[in-house]
């Protein structure tokens, strides 16, 4: 049985349910503070914005009644009217205890205002479906707050992205700092960037649903990520867990670490990913984006590399591609600390590298013992982190011998 099976509420039943209206939202408001100490605890105003959303819905209600074969207006209308701020205040489990209360009352208090037992049926089924249209009309309306906060949420971040990306004047504003803190974000925090190419979407699932996977990885770790895709690219920007090893430049790859990034480099797509050195906050994360990139240019240069790769691991590769940055990198991680240590590390290293890494060639292209070479080549990757007898660091420490004599040499005269 329907309610247009019946017939519609009498006149007489509506001016009563209409006179009522006040009395019915007046009551649900007091079962609301007695039964809820969070709402009794609410400014007054938004006490008011709960009554005011009642009242509409008691009138839609009413005027449904009259016109049974009309769809039931509960859904927005009652909601738009709400003030903004008590929508961000309410939860959505708490709109719905408050339906619920609302609805009870509306069950004790509107039946016996029917003229017969018909219309006592009538009201009584109307009811239900009353509570059951508006909890659904909450969960709407809830649904797509959240709908336009995520889309919010989502432009946001990736202004902050492009910001850091760009580094205009040198860092990033105050501005990008405030949108960063507003989705969560610790503007004091260390930070990484690392950067590579997008999900690809068919290996596993969507891409946006990857990146939310990825934020789920990066909050096991301890760690806040913004993500930015731009083009065929991923950027994501990671914080440093407190009290880890942000200080330096040393990337955990070990998935046993429990510093590891190995999670979220996973959910790149495939391709080289590289990571950009520490920086102390987010206004400084430029740097870290721009080694970064610079290394994601260069990082075809060598096909062997690990995955995830510090942007300080390719170093060679990114001069050899154009980097500005990447001479002056590798003569302060090289040439400044073995100069400081005394020549003679700075010539042995030469010396054996030259000679096409042969111990006693060296030794006596420097006329002293070859236990001398090994002691001072082992001094050379104490200060260094580089081992001259390995081709890879063997390779770098090359280079950055290469950007040191450059360094060194007087720029030419204008006009000359």
């Amino acid at each position: 049985m329907t309610l247009a099976d019946v017939r519609a509420v009498s006149a007489a039943t509506l001016r009563r349910l209409e006179r009522a209206a006040g009395d019915l939202a007046g009551a649900s408001l007091s079962a609301m503070e007695e039964r809820q100490p969070w709402f009794a605890a609410l400014p007054a105003d938004q006490r008011a914005g709960v009554l005011l959303v009642t009242r509409t819905g008691l009138s839609n209600f009413v005027a449904w009644l009259a016109e049974p074969d009309e769809t039931l207006r509960l859904t927005a209308e009652a909601f738009r009217i709400a003030p903004r701020e008590l929508a961000r205040r309410l939860s959505l489990r708490q709109t719905v205890d408050l339906v619920r209360i609302a609805t009870e009352v509306f069950e004790e208090r509107l039946p016996p205002l029917a003229a017969d037992d018909a219309e006592y049926r009538i009201l009584v089924e109307a009811v239900l479906r009353f509570g059951r249209e508006i909890a659904f009309a909450a969960a709407t309306v809830y649904a797509n707050a959240a709908e336009t906060r995520g889309a919010w949420d989502a432009r946001q971040e990736a202004l902050v992205v492009d910001g850091v990306v760009r580094g205009d004047g040198g860092g990033v504003d105050d501005a990008l700092v405030s949108r960063a803190a507003a989705l969560g974000w610790d503007p004091a925090a260390a930070v990484r960037v690392i950067v590579g190419t997008p999900p690809d979407g068919g290996r596993r699932a969507e891409p946006a649903e990857v990146l939310s996977g990825m934020r789920r990885h990066a909050t096991r770790l301890g760690r806040s990520v913004l993500t930015g895709v731009q083009g065929s690219r991923l950027v994501v920007l990671v914080t440093e867990p407190r009290g880890s090893i942000a200080a330096d430049d040393r990337m955990p790859g070990d998935p046993t670490d429990p510093h590891s990034l190995a999670p979220i480099v996973a959910d790149f797509g495939p391709g080289p990913v590289v990571v950009g050195p520490p920086a102390a906050d987010l206004a400084a994360a430029h740097v870290s984006a721009r080694d970064a990139l610079a290394g994601l240019r260069a990082a075809p240069a060598w096909p062997d590399a690990p995955r995830p790769v510090a942007a300080a691991d390719l170093l060679p590769e990114r001069a050899v591609s154009g980097d500005p940055a990447a001479l002056p990198l590798l003569v302060e991680a090289v040439v400044a600390p073995l100069t400081a240590a005394g020549g003679e590390l700075l010539r042995t290293l030469a010396a054996y590298l030259e000679g096409g890494g042969a111990l006693e060639a060296c030794a006596r292209t420097l006329f002293v013992h070859p236990n001398t070479v090994r002691y001072r080549l082992r001094r050379v990757s104490e200060l260094t982190g580089r081992s001259a007898a390995d081709p890879r660091d063997a390779l770098v420490l090359r280079t950055a011998l290469l950007a040191g004599r450059l360094a060194a040499v007087p720029p030419p005269a204008h006009g000359a």
